[in-house]
């Protein structure tokens, strides 16, 4: 069954189990996870109050889920152990497994290496 932009109004919830909108029409005092960090707030372990639908043609519907505004919580600041780990970590997807040297740039997971070592020129081969 295929879903129409008419299908995705259900306010109350009987039809999804919770309030559902159309796309772009939630009402004020939602927000999802996106706005939210804008506003610099998190859920906050809230439950998804609500859902956005957007009717596809030939996949199932998008969905964007809604947290409310007034449960919301600040984010957390950026201690500095949490940056060291950030920078460790971005550290380890630069990184190339071949040749051992910053890439300055993260690795495509697709090829696992650095460009120059995936795709070496002829220069590099014959030497």
């Amino acid at each position: 069954m295929r879903l129409r932009l008419a299908d995705c109004f259900d306010a109350t919830g009987e039809r999804f189990g919770i309030p559902t909108y159309p796309w772009r029409c939630a009402p004020d005092g939602y927000a999802t996870r996106r706005q939210l960090r804008a506003r610099g707030l998190r859920p906050g372990g809230q439950d998804v109050a609500a859902q956005l639908l957007r009717p596809r043609r030939r996949r199932g519907p998008l969905t964007a889920y809604l947290y409310r505004l007034d449960h919301a919580k600040p984010v957390r600041p950026m201690t500095p152990r949490r940056q060291a780990a950030l920078d460790k970590a971005m550290a380890a997807r630069r990184m190339c497994p071949n040749c051992r040297t910053d890439a300055g740039y993260c690795i495509p997971r697709s090829i696992g290496m650095c460009i120059p070592c995936a795709y070496p020129t002829d220069e590099q081969r014959a030497v």
